[in-house]
């Protein structure tokens, strides 16, 4: 095996998520963790290439090394970090950052189950990738390669991956990998007097808590924190204009916020997002939305005229329907209104605060700030199926 692993990425003919590879109990094995599928996709790069001698770059979350006990030996373990301190396996914090990183720069083809939607804001040549990766598959007692279309994600699809990958990051969620809605819908204090990263006093924003050993942790100072009630819903809206994201705001519990060219002192003014023939095709006051119980409607309150159309389970959007005058519709998240040709308002999949995701942080500092929308908080535990139902998704 070792015959295969390149020293550098450069020289290597395939990079390997081996963190994916090794986890991935498919391909074989009975132990959570086995160097076992890494052989096993060797050897079928082997197959596909005609080529004993070809190479592989792996590259590792420290974390594969840190669940040993997961391996299904010691020697495994032994073998694994011998590698890493010989730089045959490279060992960094985020290992999918890691490979789209080299991927993007060498076009090198990666080996990889993972679809890695959490990065195509960040790495737009994922998008409708249909050459460069393979995925591992056990076939008829073997383990194949099989090329992977990587398609077109949509943002919803993005949001809620985005979601999972913060809520994976700070350790909250549980082993069948659902998130732990008891520790994501409470507020936190850190003990430490100085301390405000959970409490909101900053300018409002929260952090949500890292998980140790079960316990709700500051991030800062590594204290336990106190629990201080359940925090409010909000609900996210995004500003979308020509296929791009411009601004962010978030919508207060009991709130009725009223979104349009310039809608006054109390509602979300677009005029300076908007090209003057979008502005042209705006009522001053367009469409209303209310946070009532965590569920959010909106109805079109213009002279214009608004479409909607609804998100499905796994983001596909439906066909655009008319939205009716002054009567309030559910509005879920993913779904969208139209206020004007390339002009569309989408509620994000959030359940957490905003800023914890990559896509808030990139964008927070270049977008106009909200008109009465409040900062990002934790969100209810229910998420509302298309019928409805209780718990706010901001």
């Amino acid at each position: 095996m070792e015959r295969n692993l390149a020293a550098s990425a450069d020289r290597a003919d395939y990079l390997v998520d081996l963190s994916n590879v090794v986890r991935n109990t498919s391909l074989g094995g009975s132990a959570p963790r086995s160097l076992a599928r890494l052989e096993a996709v060797v050897a079928a790069l082997a197959d596909l290439t005609g080529d004993p001698q070809v190479s592989v770059y792996p590259v590792a979350d420290r974390s594969l090394l840190a669940g040993h006990r997961e391996f299904g030996g010691a020697e495994e373990v032994r073998r694994l970090r011998s590698w890493v301190a010989e730089a045959l396996v490279e060992e960094v914090a985020d290992a999918d950052e890691r490979v789209l990183e080299i991927a993007g720069m060498t076009g090198t083809r990666v080996v990889s189950g993972d679809r890695f939607t959490d990065h195509r804001l960040e790495h737009p040549w994922l998008q409708g990738n249909t050459w460069q990766f393979l995925r591992p598959e056990r076939q008829g007692g073997r383990v194949v390669l099989v090329p992977v279309d990587l398609g077109h994600c949509s943002a919803a699809e993005i949001s809620r991956k985005l979601e999972f990958s913060a809520l994976k990051k700070q350790g909250l969620l549980s082993p069948s990998r659902t998130p732990l809605t008891d520790v994501v819908r409470r507020s936190w204090r850190c003990p430490e007097p100085r301390c405000s990263l959970y409490e909101g006093s900053r300018g409002g924003r929260v952090l949500l808590p890292r998980m140790r050993r079960g316990v709700p942790t500051c991030e800062l100072h590594g204290t336990p924190l106190g629990e201080t009630g359940l925090r409010p819903g909000t609900a996210q809206l995004k500003a979308v204009v020509d296929g791009a994201c411009v601004a962010r705001y978030t919508l207060d519990e009991q709130s009725r916020t009223c979104v349009g060219r310039s809608p006054g002192e109390d509602g979300i003014p677009l005029h300076t997002l908007l090209t003057p023939d979008q502005a042209a095709r705006i009522s001053r006051r367009h469409v209303l939305f209310a946070v009532r119980g965590g569920a959010v409607t909106v109805q079109d309150v213009s002279s214009y005229g608004t479409r909607i159309r609804r998100a499905g389970r796994r983001g596909k959007l439906g066909p655009w329907a008319p939205l009716e005058r002054e009567t309030a519709r559910r509005f879920h998240p993913g779904d969208e209104v139209e206020l004007a040709p390339g002009v569309v308002l989408t509620r994000s999949g959030r359940l957490f605060p905003a800023e914890l995701s990559d896509a808030w942080r990139a964008t927070a500092d270049r977008t106009p700030p909200p008109v009465h929308a409040a900062a990002p908080t934790l969100l209810p535990e229910r998420d509302p199926g298309p019928d409805g139902g209780s718990g706010a998704q901001g």
